[in-house]
């Protein structure tokens, strides 16, 4: 199910995934490769949606400098984003407990109080849990490219899919108390936005590399992969590599977006690097915590250009 919403081809892109993956390393990576800020703020902002800024910082991973793209929510949708306790099953008291409110898995992930939206300028707040139609509506009314728009609505049909396979209903009857949380909206159209505007049109992506383990989420504590990311890398044939870092590295968020507009797992024998970019997760393991995106075209030479002394 490889590039099933990629459309008008041009740069090509590779994404190297040793510290997994998530939706706002994935754009953060795009916005070191030098997406356009304002393009990107501007169609956030046409969201209707409340609740959340955007920040973009530079940070120290590993000590490798690095784009942070952050997602920044008001005390209404807030919850344990960073909370390593909660998020690995214990409590303040240090005790385990097998549920919990929802989080950023690994290193972004959704929140796990999608449960209402609310509409800039149309009358107020609209109530309930948000499902596709939801979702799609948000996408429709943005200000964003066609193009933007049809990328986003496709990574959430991969999370549909793969969240009503994990809990036995059609994806028509998904409601995502995680994934439809204001970050995750917030952090797929970005997505969106950033590869429209880099003019990407190969996505090349090997594997992904996760961790062990087990995390805490909406649903309880689960083991790593969570069943969302797995059920998205068996049904699109994407490469896992299990390492042995504590811990949830690829979220289903970050899995998505690799399944919607991978386009290859086979790197050319020969290529050449035109540009890179650095995302930074928000999370600490024993990895440096990024995606290293770059801009690259194929060496059919295999030895590069010749140039005179």
């Amino acid at each position: 199910m490889e590039g099933r919403n990629v459309k008008d081809k041009g740069n090509t892109l590779y994404l190297e995934c040793r510290s997994g993956i998530s939706g706002d390393m994935f754009v953060a990576s795009l916005i070191d490769l030098g997406a356009n800020q304002e393009a990107l703020r501007k169609g956030l902002e046409s969201l209707a949606v409340d609740g959340f800024d955007i920040a973009i910082t530079r940070v120290k991973k590993s000590g490798l400098d690095a784009c942070d793209f952050d997602v920044v929510l008001d005390a209404a949708h807030e919850n344990h984003d960073h909370d390593m306790e909660y998020l690995h099953g214990k409590g303040a008291e240090g005790e385990n407990h097998a549920h919990g409110h929802g989080h950023r898995h690994g290193h972004e992930h959704e929140r796990g109080h999608g449960h209402e939206w609310h509409s800039h300028g149309h009358g107020g707040h609209v109530h309930g849990h948000r499902g596709l139609p939801e979702i799609y509506d948000i996408i429709e009314r943005a200000k964003i490219t066609r193009r933007a728009k049809d990328i986003s609505r496709q990574i959430f049909e991969v999370l549909a899919e793969a969240e009503g396979k994990a809990h036995g209903v059609p994806k028509e009857q998904v409601h995502f108390h995680e994934v439809g949380a204001v970050d995750s909206i917030a952090d797929v159209i970005a997505a969106g936005i950033c590869l429209d505007d880099l003019g990407i049109g190969e996505v090349i992506v090997p594997e992904l590399w996760e961790g062990t383990g087990t995390v805490r989420c909406q649903h309880g504590v689960l083991p790593v992969p969570v069943p969302a990311v797995s059920n998205i890398v068996m049904d699109n044939h994407i490469k896992l590599h299990i390492t042995n870092v504590e811990g949830e590295l690829v979220t289903p968020t970050g899995a998505a977006i690799v399944a919607a507009i991978r386009t290859s797992d086979v790197l050319p024998e020969h290529f050449l690097i035109e540009k890179i970019g650095l995302g930074a997760g928000k999370r600490e393991y024993q990895t440096a915590g990024i995606v290293r995106a770059m801009l690259i075209h194929a060496d059919s030479g295999g030895m590069g250009t010749k140039k005179d002394c």
